[in-house]
């Protein structure tokens, strides 16, 4: 794992979350959802019940009316369905008990199947049409009570209900003006049914949405190294403007037993996005990147040989010949390489003006001469700083080197000037590594979408231990 490797893992956690939390169990990844974002999330839902809903069937509904020297009529309404549905306005505010979403001056279409027959001693008659009906001044209301189980998010349906203000029967076929008063009387039958269709079929789309939730995955896999533990652990802790939660945050080796962060970070509304105009704010804490560190770490993935630079003749005992002239001499005009070690899991930490990492390591140099001859070998302590940004849904991010320390472990080829060759490995890491790397963080990864929404106009602020991204969510 090379040092843009290590940069670009530091830049792919900063997809993860923030706010407050208050739970006896805390994580170190966050997530809030301003009122801007129930706004959008709630939107989203209205459109995703409506498409559900249409078409709607309704139950068949019959009705046996007496009528003066005709006798008793049969009237049958069958194939009843609706098959449009329109929200003027909506609204969504969340509680204590959950959130509540209310859709008003909704309309919707209908259609069914008429039929009536009567008989009597004499003869017996009959006559069928079609019909349609326009409903006015609908109402949906829901209250979705949101709770943690297991480690999971759960949405279940506290209230809910449908109220239809007014409706508008018109029949045609058959002679259809002479049973339209009659029709009429079915109204508070048609009214009743619609109110309670679309009442259980409302709760049938939130219990949908909570096998959604369930489903979600609690580990989610980085390569073939490491997993995040995304088990909620806080939360949902819901306000008149935001809905907050936590999950745990650290990584962990792929098939090592998955521990929870019971000894969390407990975040305070520092930690959350200021601007009330984004709709999410977005907050990991350090000690999720010192997580993944660890594990890089462990599983041997901090090594690497160094045998190839923009600079090759450094890869040459030529190259250092009046920096280490005992090199050259012993091999003179021998291919080198470096074989980089870190001896530690990289420390990261956060700081106001963005994200700093210390590597210790050790260099040894090599000599490939038929074989490969350990000639020397340095300690060296690296400390670099950086940053990231997003811009149109891709992550990119710069870093520099803040100081480097170097010292000799041992040599074979004598003593080593180490304020000259420091003043080297400085120079080559600035001019040569650093700009090799920067290169391909300007370039940026693209940050994965959730079903076809991303991040957008999103904003990065560094600080008290903890990154924060605050952002819109928009189509990918």
């Amino acid at each position: 794992m090379g040092p843009k490797d290590f940069i670009f893992l530091i830049l792919l956690f900063l997809i993860s979350s923030s706010t407050q939390v208050e739970s006896g169990q805390n994580g170190f990844i966050s997530f809030g959802i301003s009122q801007t974002g129930l706004e959008l999330a709630k939107d989203l839902m209205i459109n995703s019940a409506i498409s559900s809903l249409i078409p709607l069937e309704l139950p068949q509904i019959e009705q046996k009316v007496q009528i003066p020297l005709v006798g008793k009529v049969r009237m049958v309404l069958s194939n009843i369905v609706i098959y449009q549905v329109n929200v003027s306005s909506s609204v969504v505010q969340p509680g204590e008990i959950g959130v509540t979403i209310v859709a008003s001056g909704a309309t919707a279409g209908l259609s069914f199947d008429w039929s009536y027959s009567y008989s009597t001693w004499l003869f017996e008659f009959s006559d069928s049409g079609v019909a349609s009906v326009q409903v006015e001044g609908m109402e949906i209301g829901m209250t979705l009570g949101l709770y943690s189980q297991q480690g999971t998010l759960r949405l279940s349906p506290q209230e809910c209900g449908c109220y239809v203000n007014y409706i508008s029967i018109k029949l045609d076929g058959g002679a259809s003006w002479l049973y339209q008063g009659i029709v009429d009387f079915f109204e508070d039958d048609i009214i009743s049914a619609v109110e309670n269709t679309i009442t259980n079929k409302v709760i049938d789309v939130v219990m949908e949405l909570d096998s959604k939730f369930q489903s979600f995955p609690k580990e989610i896999t980085f390569g073939d190294t490491a997993i995040l533990n995304a088990t909620i652990t806080d939360g949902p802790i819901m306000s008149s403007t935001s809905v907050l939660f936590g999950i745990d945050g650290l990584f962990a080796q792929i098939d090592s037993e998955m521990t929870s962060g019971s000894y969390g970070i407990s975040l305070s509304s520092d930690s959350s996005c200021k601007n009330p105009e984004k709709m999410v704010g977005i907050s990991v804490h350090e000690k999720v990147f010192n997580s993944a560190s660890l594990v890089y770490f462990n599983t041997n993935k901090m090594n690497w040989i160094v045998d190839n630079l923009p600079n090759q003749k450094l890869m040459n005992t030529a190259g250092w010949r009046y920096i280490i002239p005992k090199l050259y001499k012993e091999f003179p005009n021998d291919e080198m390489n470096l074989n980089i070690t870190i001896l530690s899991p990289p420390i990261i930490q956060i700081e106001n003006d963005g994200i700093v990492a210390a590597v210790n390591s050790d260099v040894v140099i090599n000599v490939v001469d038929g074989e490969v001859i350990q000639v020397a070998c340095i300690s060296m302590v690296v400390e670099a700083s950086g940053f990231a940004g997003i811009s149109s849904s891709i992550l990119a991010g710069n870093i520099s080197l803040s100081k480097l320390t170097m010292s000799l472990k041992w040599s074979k080829i004598g003593t080593l000037h180490m304020n000259l060759l420091q003043s080297l490995m400085s120079t080559v890491i600035k001019t040569v590594i650093v700009p090799v790397v920067n290169l391909r963080l300007r370039i940026g990864y693209p940050l994965p979408d959730f079903h076809g929404y991303g991040l957008q106009n999103a904003s990065i602020i560094y600080g008290d231990s903890k990154i924060i991204v605050c952002s819109d969510i928009a189509h990918a």
